[in-house]
C-alpha cells in the first residue's frame, strides 16, 4: 500500500513539474489588413515566432487571437514580425517601403 501512495505520490510531482514549465498566454490586438492572402500572411509570420502555438486573424474585424509559451517569446515579439511583412499592428507601423510592396488587395488605408 505504501508502494502505491509512493507511486501516485511520485506521478503527481512528475506532471506538476511537466505542467508548469508550459505557461502559456492568450493575446488579442489589432492587425490591418483586408483578404484571405493578408490573412495567411499575418497568421504565417506570427506563427513562425517559436513559442507560438497559434494565430488566427478575423479580416472583418482585424484582429488576431494569439496563444504563446511566455518562456519563448512575447507580444511585441509577434507584433513586430506582423508589422516586418507589411502590415500595421497596434503597435508598430510597417515600413512603408514593405507596406507598398504589398499585392494591391492586400493594401489598406493606413493611418
Amino acid at each position: 500500500m505504501k508502494k502505491v501512495v509512493f507511486l501516485i505520490f511520485c506521478i503527481f510531482i512528475i506532471n506538476t513539474s511537466f505542467s508548469q514549465n508550459k505557461k502559456y498566454q492568450r493575446e488579442t490586438f489589432k492587425v490591418w489588413g483586408n483578404c484571405n492572402m493578408c490573412k495567411s500572411l499575418i497568421e504565417n509570420a506570427a506563427e513562425s515566432i517559436e513559442g507560438v502555438k497559434y494565430a488566427r486573424w478575423n479580416s472583418k474585424k482585424g484582429i488576431i487571437k494569439v496563444k504563446f509559451l511566455t518562456s519563448k517569446t512575447d507580444i511585441d515579439i509577434i507584433q513586430k514580425a506582423i508589422a516586418d511583412i507589411g502590415y500595421d499592428t497596434e503597435n508598430y507601423r510597417a515600413d512603408d517601403d514593405i507596406y507598398n510592396n504589398l499585392h494591391y488587395c492586400c493594401k489598406y488605408e493606413r493611418k
